[in-house]
């Protein structure tokens, strides 16, 4: 009887290990340039206009729209015609489609054209998780999909995507898991040269509403460019993104606090899983530590000891030049931050801007030599990515002032899952690659 009990409760083990909660969300790919199937506008009436941008690597696969770098931009003009596809909704003619359209995002179709006044034109900079809606027999049909980097798309206050610029598509925030996908590359969407898992990110929104977007021109990384929100260019300034910005200390912060002080810097928090830590975690160390001079965009690792959260964790992709758009404040929204391999602190030397407002990253430094061990929770909701205890003493170090370009800071990240404490070590961080990052654009 006893070893008949054994054998059942190892048949029980090997089924829930074998099936249990291993679901994969099957995404279709969408390559730049091709055409939907089943588009809400004609794309031959060129509404919007994508661009070969190469995906960068991210640190931790969940960002939130104000993540500095994440969004690219050019100065070319008009990216995403949004008057003409304000006149397309707006047409009696196409009331059907704006029904439809507007059941997406929530909104009635009177409330249309101050919907897309508020959105902003912008290129990823990385391969892109989302929503996406294609229009048959009269209605929105969603599904999951992966956009290559250089697709124009709308984004609202919060850095969400919203819309698809060629075809019009309305796009919501992807709800899977973005760490277990599965790409179809079908329909003419063939795998795009140097896609990486690496490189997918999944957009969550900010913790407050943006004023203005700093995007990184795709055709000159060295030049950042500052959106306002529900502009399309013809109010653009430039920056240098290759004006250094200094790590603050941020030893015994929150990570809620830390994330607000490195975004409204003009560096972006790296993390080493799928979900980020909770707000409440005190960080214990940093990686590059305090005072190292980083450009526009670079990433930061955190470090975190205590806190609520859950969620798997995994390695960073070693750092290269990513970042994400930022603009002001945000909008409450899921944050995406952990701790994983730091970027180095090697950065390109600062030239003069000639205007300095904060906005897109460019290159992150190269994982340093030493960063925190981490260990990871069971996949789940976006959380926790800490580092595991070490001998080692926690790395601390001298703060320095944090050289703010006025960049938009956004509010602490919401996101909660258990984290474990850590305290730094010499020892390179155990964990395992995360899947997903983003671009920016003018328009004149």
């Amino acid at each position: 009887m006893i070893r008949r009990i054994a054998a059942l409760l190892v048949c029980v083990l090997v089924v829930s290990g074998c099936g249990g909660g291993a679901h994969t969300f099957v995404v279709k790919a969408v390559a730049v340039g091709v055409p939907s199937l089943a588009p809400f506008f004609d794309e031959k009436q060129g509404l919007g206009h994508d661009a070969e941008v190469r995906s960068l690597p991210v640190r931790g696969t969940l960002q939130q729209g104000d993540t500095p770098g994440l969004y690219g931009g050019t100065r070319q003009p008009t990216i995403c015609d949004v008057a003409k596809l304000k006149r397309f909704l707006t047409d009696p003619a196409n009331h059907q489609k704006a029904v439809a359209w507007s059941s997406v995002p929530g909104i009635s179709t009177d409330e249309i054209p101050g919907y897309l006044d508020r959105l902003t034109p912008v290129l990823l900079r990385h391969d892109t998780l989302v929503q996406n809606h294609d229009y048959k027999k009269g209605k929105a049909t969603p599904y999951n999909s992966l956009l290559q980097s250089g697709i124009a798309i709308l984004v609202d206050e919060q850095g969400e995507p919203a819309a698809k610029c060629s075809c019009g598509n309305p796009l919501r925030p992807f709800k899977g898991d973005a760490g277990r996908i599965s790409v179809k590359f079908a329909d003419g969407n063939k795998k795009w040269h140097g896609y990486e898992p690496s490189s997918v990110v999944a957009v969550r929104p900010a913790p407050r509403t943006m004023e203005r977007l700093a995007l990184v021109d795709v055709d000159d990384p060295d030049v950042g460019i500052t959106r306002p929100v529900g502009t399309t260019g013809r109010h653009d300034t430039t920056f240098d993104t290759r004006r250094q910005h200094a790590v603050p200390n941020l030893m015994g912060a929150t990570f809620g606090e830390a994330r607000r002080q490195l975004v409204s810097g003009g560096l972006a928090v790296g993390y080493g899983g799928s979900a980020a830590p909770s707000d409440e975690a005190r960080v214990t160390a940093s990686d590059p530590p305090a005072g190292t001079e980083l450009r526009f965009g670079q990433y930061v690792t955190l470090t975190v000891s205590g806190g609520t959260s859950g969620g798997a964790t995994s390695t960073p992709p070693s750092p290269t030049t990513s970042g994400p758009t930022l603009g002001p404040p945000t909008s409450t929204a899921p944050p995406s931050t952990s701790p994983t391999a730091p970027p180095t602190t090697s950065s390109p030397p600062a030239s003069p801007s000639s205007s300095p407002p904060p906005s897109s990253p460019t290159s992150e430094p190269p994982p340093s030599s030493s960063s925190p061990p981490s260990s990871s929770p069971t996949t789940g909701s976006p959380s926790v990515v800490t580092s595991s205890p070490v001998t080692s003493p926690p790395v601390t170090t001298s703060a320095a002032p944090v050289t703010s370009v006025p960049v938009t800071s956004s509010a602490p990240v919401t996101s909660s899952a258990p984290v474990t404490s850590s305290v730094p070590g010499t020892s390179e961080p155990v964990t395992r690659d995360p899947v997903t990052g983003t671009p920016t654009t003018t328009e004149t």
